[in-house]
This record gives C-alpha cells, sequence and structure tokens, in this order.
C-alpha cells in the first residue's frame, strides 16, 4: 500500500497501521555487527522531532496552482474508522475533507487546532470529563454546524460494542459512558467510566451524524465517495475508473483560504509513480530505497527532504490457522529470520540510517524507547532449528523442507501487487532465510485494492510484511494486540495475542501517571515479542522527492503538514 506523504492535520491516530510497507525495495544483505538494537546502516538516524518542510510565509508563496501526488491503492472504503478503510491513503483524504480536532506538533504533542476547536480540557477527574468548545463557524457541507450529535453518533459506532459497526479500532471509545451537550450549541462534554490516558486522539478524523449514525450509512454510505465534508478542501472530481481523486478548495471553509487550486491524488504503482515524478506528473514522491533515490539525487527541480517519523516495518504471522497457530513455531520463525541483513538491504545507500526496532511502541530516537527483543534480537537458526525438531516438523535426511504427518511445513507469504523492488527483494531474502530451518515459502502477488479487505483482515495469509506509521499516540497500536473474536479483528490481522498482553495494555490506556503507563508498556511488548506476534523488522527512514519550489510540505517530522499553507513559492 502506500507511503503517501500526509494530509493536512496528518494525525495518524488510532488505528494507524495504514500505509502498508508495499512499498518497498532493495538488494542484498551485507555483514554487521551483532549488538541489539545497532544502527546497520552507515548513516545517522535523524534526531527526534527533526522536520525538513521548505518552511515558507504565506506572503512568499502564490495563490494558486495545483499539487498532484501519488497513492498506491485505490480506497474501497472511504471511512476511515471501518475496518476496510483503515489505510494512509484513506487517512490522506480525510485529513483535508474531514475535522481534526487536534494537531501534532514535530515532537508528536497534540495542539487543539483552531479552526475546530477553541479549547478542549479535562474538566473532571471522577468521571474523567471533557469539554470541547467548538469554534462556532465550523460546519458541514450540507450546512450543519458541528455539535455534541455529531461526537455521540461516532461514539455510537465505535464504542458501543454493536458489532453491525465493522470497524477499525474501539479504543478510548468503548471507555465513554456518555456524550451529551454542554452549555451551548457549540459544547460538547464527553464522560468515561475510565481515565483514557490518550484523550486527545479520538474524534480524528471526526465524521458527521448525518452520515454515520445507522450501520448503513457506516459502513455502506462511504464506499463509493464521500456523502459529506467538513474541511478546507471538497471533492471536485472522482474518478473510479482513473482511480483518480481531485481536492479543491470550499469556498465556504471558514479557515485560512488553502493556496492551492486543487489537489490531484492518483493511484500509481511505486515504480511509475517514480517515473511520473521525473516526467513532471507529480510534485512528489517516495525515496527511501537505494535504487529510487539513486534516480532522484541528481533529478532536475528535486529537493530531497528527510527526516523521522513512526514508521516500522514488520513481517505479520497469522495465528489463527495453519502451521502458525503454535507459539513454538512462529518463535522458530523469529528466531530464523536475520533482521539485520534485512536492515541492511532497506538502509543501503541511503543518507540516512534504518535501525532495527526492538520495540512495537516506539521508535528508536523517540522517548521511552526501551529494546525489549531480548532472545530475538539477533538471528539463531540452530535454535530455530531445536524448536521445529521439538514440535515434530522433522527433514528426513537434514536438508529440504521439514515434514509432520506427511504435511510440509510450507508458509504463504501474501504481498500486495504495489509493492516496489524493495518489497519483492525483502520478501526473497526471507524466503531463503526460512528455507534454511526448513520452512518452504511460497510468495504470492495479489491485487493492491484487495489486499486490505481480502487478505489482512480475512486472515488469508501466513506471512505479509507491512508498515505502521504514524502511531504516536501507544494506545493506537492496542487494536493491533488485542484479543479478537469472530466479528471484531481490529488491526490484529494475524488474531495473536493472550489475555496477560491484553490486560497490560488495557491498563496502560487507562493510566494517568506517565511514568507508570511507560512501565506498563515496555512489559507488554516484551510479552508481545515472545508471544511471536509478528517480525519487527526496522524503523524505516524518511525520505521524499519534492518539488524545489514546493513549500510547507515533506517530512513533518512526528507532526502534521497543513495543507492550508502547502503552495509555490512566487
Amino acid at each position: 500500500m502506500a507511503v503517501f506523504q500526509g494530509s493536512r492535520r496528518r494525525l495518524r491516530l488510532l488505528l494507524v497501521w495504514t500505509a502498508l510497507g508495499a512499498v518497498l525495495i532493495g538488494c542484498t544483505p551485507s555483514g554487521s555487527d551483532d549488538s541489539p538494537g545497532a544502527d546497520h546502516s552507515r548513516a545517522a538516524v535523524p534526531a527526534y522531532g527533526h522536520t525538513d518542510v521548505h518552511p515558507r510565509p504565506r506572503s512568499a508563496l502564490r495563490q494558486g496552482g495545483t499539487l498532484t501526488l501519488p497513492i498506491y491503492q485505490w480506497p474501497t472504503q472511504f471511512n476511515y474508522h471501518h475496518v476496510d478503510g483503515a489505510l494512509d491513503e484513506v487517512w490522506t483524504m480525510a485529513g483535508l475533507l474531514e475535522p481534526r480536532l487536534f494537531a501534532r506538533d514535530a515532537h508528536g504533542t497534540p495542539q487543539p487546532d483552531p479552526d475546530y476547536l477553541r479549547s478542549a480540557t479535562v474538566t473532571a477527574t471522577s468521571p474523567q470529563t471533557v469539554t470541547y468548545r467548538l469554534n462556532p463557524k465550523a460546519r458541514w457541507s450540507d450546512g450543519q454546524p458541528l455539535g455534541w450529535r455529531d461526537f455521540d453518533a461516532q461514539w455510537r459506532a465505535l464504542g458501543r460494542g454493536d458489532d453491525r459497526y465493522q470497524i477499525a479500532d474501539p479504543t478510548g471509545y468503548e471507555d465513554i459512558t456518555e456524550v451529551r451537550p454542554g452549555a451551548d450549541p457549540h459544547e460538547v462534554e464527553v464522560v468515561f467510566a475510565e481515565p483514557f490516558a490518550d484523550w486527545q486522539r479520538l474524534f480524528t478524523p471526526l465524521y458527521p451524524a448525518a452520515a454515520f449514525r445507522t450501520p448503513e450509512q457506516f459502513n455502506e454510505g462511504w464506499r463509493t465517495g464521500v456523502p459529506v465534508t467538513g474541511g478546507p478542501f471538497k471533492v471536485g472530481a472522482l474518478d473510479a475508473t482513473a482511480r483518480t481523486l481531485t481536492l479543491v478548495p470550499d469556498r465556504r471553509w471558514w479557515g485560512p483560504r488553502p493556496l492551492l487550486d486543487r489537489v490531484i491524488l492518483r493511484t500509481l504503482d511505486p515504480a511509475t509513480a517514480v517515473q511520473a515524478f521525473l516526467n513532471g506528473e507529480v510534485d512528489a514522491v517516495n525515496a527511501a530505497a537505494a535504487d529510487v533515490y539513486d534516480r532522484l539525487k541528481d533529478a532536475r527541480d528535486t529537493d530531497l527532504r528527510t527526516g523521522s517519523a513512526w514508521d516500522a516495518v514488520q513481517i505479520a504471522l497469522n495465528g489463527a490457522a495453519g502451521p502458525l497457530t503454535d507459539p513454538e513455531v512462529r518463535r522458530a520463525v523469529l528466531h530464523a529470520v536475520d533482521r539485520k541483513a534485512l536492515a541492511e538491504v532497506a538502509g543501503e545507500g541511503l543518507p540516512i540510517g534504518v535501525p532495527l526496532l526492538g520495540n512495537h511502541f516506539f521508535m528508536t530516537n523517540q522517548p521511552g524507547y526501551t529494546d525489549n527483543s531480548g532472545p530475538y534480537a539477533t538471528r539463531d537458526l540452530a535454535r530455530a532449528e531445536r524448536l521445529l525438531d521439538r514440535r515434530g516438523w522433522r527433514r528426513a535426511d537434514g536438508t529440504g523442507t521439514r515434514t509432520k504427518d506427511g504435511r510440509p511445513l510450507k508458509l504463504r507469504l501474501v504481498l500486495s501487487q504495489a509493492t516496489n523492488r524493495l518489497g519483492l527483494d525483502l520478501a526473497q531474502l526471507v524466503q531463503r532465510m526460512l528455507a534454511e530451518a526448513g520452512i518452504e515459502v511460497e510468495l504470492q502477488k495479489v491485487p493492491a485494492d484487495d489486499y486490505l479487505p481480502k487478505y489482512l483482515n480475512q486472515g488469508n495469509f501466513d506471512l505479509a510484511i507491512f508498515r505502521f506509521v504514524g502511531l504516536t499516540y501507544p494506545s493506537a497500536l492496542y487494536p493491533v494486540y488485542r484479543q479478537t473474536d469472530d466479528k471484531q479483528t481490529y488491526a490484529n490481522y494475524g488474531r495473536i495475542s493472550s489475555p496477560r498482553v491484553d490486560a497490560l495494555l488495557a491498563e496502560a490506556t487507562h493510566t494517568l501517571d506517565e511514568g507508570r503507563r511507560l512501565r506498563l508498556y515496555q512489559q507488554a511488548d516484551a510479552a508481545i515479542w515472545e508471544l511471536g506476534h509478528d517480525v519487527l523488522l526496522y524503523q524505516r527512514p524518511q525520505v521524499v522527492a519534492v518539488r524545489e519550489h514546493l513549500a510547507n510540505y515533506g517530512v513533518p517530522g512526528l507532526g502534521d503538514i497543513d495543507f492550508t499553507a502547502v503552495g509555490w513559492e512566487k
């Protein structure tokens, strides 16, 4: 799926696993030191909060112009809170079209967006009550003002446990007991049964009650378009055949007028997107891969912008069916994968570092990071083979694919067709690594638009390589690791969890003491490693090729790009 650069208030909350790592590339592995968490590229990792957006005041920019950006998957669901809509592309679109109550600064700290909020504060602690003071000018495209009914409809869809709503993430919403009007029509009060530490990430994006109130509206009303908007842009044209979305400024927008005349989002595969950039057909493209960076670093009218964001690459394991239902087999896979070699491949030739990740919740240059990978820090092929032997998966002659009860130990690694060269190279390297342990891996490429709804969401894979991005709120990862049931799988595509992991994460989300909350997340992280939930790989670098005179766009650190300020220099 996509590496798409961002949206107006690019606040990747909730289920932001989006931006699937179908956008990867690569070469061949090389040697490196074996210290856990070592930086396995030659370059340094950008400092926490580093940004590179070519900042310019509005006075230095011209009014007008078009910004054309690539996306790597056409959505089949434009409701970001729907399980099939939890994509980077949908997040991007929602950021230009729907309300974002908070915007993050470069360090990931949320700030109220004055276009929507005059204030938002905890006004009571027993029970925790948050009072939102809305901007009286904020209105939906149908003319209705933003109000408490919109908050109420979103809570009821996401937080009441109604399985008719096919949701991506109930975290935080499920702790709400009441949404009610405040002192006047522009005030909303949200009451929680238990304290929720990351309450600022809720109600973003906010959707209108008029198009969100019923399960049918929630599940079906946003499949082919965007029925109601409430942002600085509106839909100018939506061409599902050409898979292109054109957004234009909404004349009824009450905030700062967008500088751009239009933003065009074109669905392109990664290789085509790079060539389109070189041809002048798109204005930015991901360059976080050696071959692409090499092609673009000396290109005309090109600025390579670099930085550091919350961006984790992993191999998901499916624990609901097949050999990986056995935790010991999953642990064998973790021991058999050479994470260092894969990070070396991803970092070769780039100007910034690609460190191994030892923590599922925090990036290596983010406060709170602790390497909890333990025995899984480095490859241990002998240990992997011992585990498989012990579980009855044996090699008759000591080589080849293992078998048990006449069945071969064969896994299917599902890739999106939007996967580029690095993704394919990494998949082939994993295939070879696991073959050395006697695990046969079949690579299967599937249509990009089907990757989430028909494969990940359905558990229709054994292995899958993708990315989670923008999860600066640790509670946003709860749906990735929480226990699932037949009707709700959230973002836990491999259906792997445990009562202990679930309890630790539930307690962490409800703990207001920062030190204790951090300790709970570290305990949960260690348990996730031991559970064999996934093979966490590395912190993906941010390298974006941007037109030289495009301002206020690029890599915003852990913050959010304001698309009303994006424009072309005079």
